[in-house]
């Protein structure tokens, strides 16, 4: 899948070291629900053993890259409901990738994959309530807030709501 400036494509073997530097970076953990290291065993076992089958694995995860072969980052779909037409969404972009437009050129193709491929009836996404970049970067994009989690989201110290974001397509 490609835009002007950003290719969503398959895990290759040769990604594993960025998806071990992406998935271990611990500035991001409190953003979402992921809070402990991953291997790069575990990791290389992801990669080899995934079918690539979202019907089968109940999700899919994707590198993001330039249209020059820079990984800029990874988008996941996960909770993948074929019976209730619906997935979660989750976008990753690497630090030094922010605030160039490179996530909302993903989210279109995300969208238009669940849309036209998938035949989604909606997308969703669980968001930190203090994450304004990703709350903004979602209402852009047409999600809306529809409810509230309270202190859904731990780092170790504090609890933090959180808020899911929907998108009907």
């Amino acid at each position: 899948m490609e835009a002007t400036r950003v290719r969503i494509r398959a895990l290759e073997p040769e990604d594993l070291d960025e998806l071990y530097a992406i998935e271990n970076d611990t500035s991001i953990w409190q953003l979402g629900v992921t809070n402990v290291p991953y291997s790069k065993y575990l990791l290389h076992n992801y990669i080899a053993n995934s079918n690539g089958d979202i019907y089968h694995d109940g999700q899919v995860r994707m590198m993001m890259e330039t249209k020059q072969g820079n990984v800029i980052g990874i988008v996941d779909i996960i909770d993948f409901s074929p019976a209730h037409k619906r997935a979660e969404i989750g976008i990753v972009i690497k630090q030094e990738h922010r605030h160039k437009g490179y996530a909302t050129e993903a989210l279109r193709l995300i969208k238009d994959y669940a849309l036209n491929i998938l035949h989604l009836h909606q997308l969703y996404a669980v968001i930190a309530c203090n994450n304004e970049e990703a709350t903004m970067l979602f209402q852009h994009n047409g999600f809306e807030v529809q409810n509230v989690l309270k202190e859904w989201l731990y780092d170790g110290k504090t609890y933090y709501d959180a808020q899911i974001m929907q998108l009907f397509l």
